[in-house]
């Protein structure tokens, strides 16, 4: 039976006159009414609901940050559930540890936690809808299918769509054990899928954080300070002066201003006359890459891994290549500035907003508080943009300490001067990099690593580890007033760039094409693996394959374009990458980006596509554009005026595929971005004969030697 059903106008009722006769369409208020009053919803789990009109409501738990978990994450509840799509409604759930496990946006882990889960949530649901099916026809079980919505009796033919039995099924007890579909019968998994939210968002309907309004709010602006400094004297005679103004607080170092409305409470921010007093030595970058390049002069103690012998293998060398590869400091500067709402009683308090992790938020308002975490309600908002920024509770925290001082709701609003100078920041860092090269061979890895607040600057169990006999890593960690955090892809992103652009130079060293001698190298790892590592040589070696054959690698120099490559592993996933670039009056333009994606199975194929595109533009913007730099104490890109983003005639075209696999799903949010620098940086080389050594990109001269 086709049901070509819509969620918002039509309904099939034929069940609610018993057998499989279609009486006629009604409206929902008009099917409504022909309901018996004692009708149930149908609710075996926090997951999933049917309500006896037979639309189905799934429950996305996760924080929705643009990676595309509120569509995906229902997928995998829909798909065992053989639900029609049509008739599904997804909505965002607040937090609920007791029926939900990590909602967390954060290391592309929210559908490879979930996949299991998520599918039997909808299996249950299912297997339920059977069991009453069944009972009302007094048939065995064995007898009845689902598909698309409805139940069939496959002797007889009848059907009962899901809402004629969503009552029948809340009477039933819930199995405990169910079966999954054969991925063979997957109906939803693998499809292109519009985002839920992508007709609200491109309406302006969608609401987001800023878009928070409740009664008797106050919208707060806050002064902080710099780093490195203390408030020492506050003036608000000015700031009360200005209309709209309810309130000045000054606490932990801050002063917030409430107000009627944004312009007022900024207004009455910028009429404060503050007096600040540093202490100790204003933090800049000169001093931060004077430290650093003392530090990777020097190995550790407790190495983060030592496979051989890596100082015989540098001194029996034939001949030892180094090179030292600088990170800046980078901001998240997600386009929706931090924002949060917060009312906080004495009984208890309401926190809403955008935030990546709320179980976080929950437990760090909590203690400042002085609440019990059951007290305290967190709801989450879709995000625009996150990058990591968001997995932060500050700005949350801030706006349940404000309220509770003001005694009012608060939306706690930051402009972008106030994240770009105040926030928090991948860290900065320093990576040397030293390679024993004996009879044509790679025979010795040295990585001593230095980061700003960072305890572990590497990533050592990542290709080449593994292949290399005499394999060592060092990690330095310097410590720093300023605040850093996860970054999109953390370590990775800058991890990928510098050891795939240090492969490319160990392979022109050697003579040898720097895809052929990654190839050999996995191959060594396949046949004669060194230690523990955390990648298959197999799958490694099937993405760069696939991606060398899309990017037609080894046509240098046609047309003036050039081409790099770039290969990575990085949360469950393997990516490789072809860059196409031109270098025209010191001017880099990347022109296309072929990309090979081993992410175990694909749930949705649009959203997956879409993060990887995501994540290969924004990682060219940051290489090519991304860098805060300290001065005096003070961050010297304020706003997008001196900080720029990627803009739209920059993104190259893109070409994704992905490689068909039935293992689990893996990470899409993050792995396409850390390849793509050295990708781009390669090329930049074949074009230039330049090295790229320290980000963003500034050519020409600049890189050509590995001094800073």
């Amino acid at each position: 039976m086709k049901t070509a059903l819509t969620r918002r106008d039509f309904m099939k009722v034929s069940t609610l006159a018993g057998g499989g006769l279609l009486l006629s369409f009604q409206t929902g208020n008009a099917l409504a009414a022909l309901l018996p009053k004692d009708a149930e919803v149908f609710q075996p789990n926090a997951f999933v609901s049917i309500s006896p009109e037979g639309l189905i409501t799934i429950m996305a738990p996760n924080p929705e940050v643009g990676q595309g978990v509120k569509t995906s994450l229902p997928m995998l509840v829909a798909e065992e559930l053989d639900a029609d799509w049509t008739m599904v409604r997804v909505e965002q759930a607040g937090l609920d540890t007791r029926n939900f496990q990590r909602q967390v946006a954060g290391g592309s882990g929210s559908v490879r936690s979930s996949w299991e889960s998520f599918r039997k949530a909808g299996a249950t649901a299912r297997q339920m809808l059977l069991e009453a099916a069944a009972q009302k026809w007094g048939v065995p079980v064995s007898e009845c299918i689902t598909r698309n919505g409805f139940v069939i009796h496959q002797p007889t033919g009848k059907t009962l769509n899901y809402g004629a039995l969503a009552t029948a099924a809340s009477g039933l007890e819930v199995p405990q054990e169910v079966k999954l579909k054969d991925p063979k019968d997957y109906n939803l998994i693998g499809r292109r899928m519009v985002n839920v939210d992508a007709w609200n968002i491109v309406t302006g309907k969608m609401p987001f954080g800023l878009d928070t309004r409740r009664e008797g709010m106050l919208t707060a602006m806050v002064a902080r300070p710099t780093f490195g400094k203390k408030l020492k004297s506050v003036d608000d005679t000015r700031a009360k002066q200005v209309k709209g103004v309810k309130q000045v607080i000054v606490f932990d170092n801050k002063v917030a201003i409430l107000a009627t409305n944004t312009w007022a409470a900024k207004k009455g921010r910028d009429a404060l006359r503050l007096e600040w007093e540093a202490e100790g030595t204003p933090e800049s970058t000169e001093n931060y890459n004077t430290a650093f390049a003392e530090l990777i002069k020097n190995t550790t103690q407790e190495p983060k891994r030592n496979d051989g012998d890596v100082n015989q293998a540098l001194s029996q060398a034939d001949k030892v290549l180094e090179s030292v590869f600088y990170a800046p400091f980078l901001p998240h500067a997600p386009l929706e500035p931090m924002n949060f709402f917060a009312h906080v009683r004495e009984d208890g308090a309401e926190l809403y907003g955008p935030t990546q992790t709320p179980a976080r938020t929950r437990t760090e308002a909590a203690r400042v508080l002085g609440l019990p975490e059951e007290k305290i309600t967190v709801g989450m908002s879709r995000m625009g943009g996150g990058f990591g920024r968001r997995l932060q509770a500050d700005y949350s925290v801030e706006a349940a300490r404000i309220s509770k001082l003001a005694g009012v709701p608060v939306l706690v609003v930051w402009t972008r001067e106030d994240d770009m100078q105040g926030g928090y920041y991948r860290p900065a860092g320093m990576y040397r990099y030293r390679a024993a090269l004996k009879n044509n061979q790679l025979t010795g890895w040295h990585l001593i690593a230095a980061a700003a607040n960072s305890a572990n600057a590497s990533r050592e169990n990542s290709f080449p580890a593994g292949v290399v006999p005499n394999f060592r890593v060092d990690s330095h960690n310097y410590q720093s007033p300023i605040t850093v955090g996860p970054w999109r892809a953390p370590n990775h992103n800058f991890i990928a760039f510098a050891e795939e652009s240090f492969l490319d130079e160990i392979a022109l060293e050697l003579g040898k094409d720097p895809v052929a001698f990654r190839l050999e190298l996995l191959e060594q790892a396949k046949t004669n693996p060194v230690g523990h590592v955390a990648y298959d040589p197999t799958r490694y070696i099937n993405v760069i394959k696939t991606a060398a054959e899309m990017g037609n690698w080894g046509q240098q120099g046609v047309k003036g374009i050039f081409k790099g490559f770039g290969a990575h592993f990085s949360f469950g996933t393997y990516v490789a990458q072809v860059a196409d670039v031109s270098v025209q009056n010191g001017k880099v333009k990347v022109h296309k980006v072929y990309c090979a994606v081993d992410c175990g199975r694909v749930i949705n194929l649009s959203g997956a596509e879409t993060q990887i595109e995501g994540g290969i533009i924004d990682g060219i913007g940051h290489m090519l554009y991304g860098e805060i730099t300290f001065k005096s104490g003070e961050v010297e890109q304020k706003n997008f005026n001196t900080y720029r983003l990627i803009r739209m005639p920059d993104a190259p075209e893109i070409e994704v595929r992905f490689i068909n696999t039935n293992a689990e799903p893996q990470g899409l949010g993050e792995p396409g971005l850390p390849p793509i620098g050295a990708a781009v940086a390669n090329a930049i080389f074949a074009a230039t004969g330049s090295r790229i050594y320290r980000l963003p990109v500034r050519l020409p001269g600049e890189h050509s030697k590995r001094s800073f």
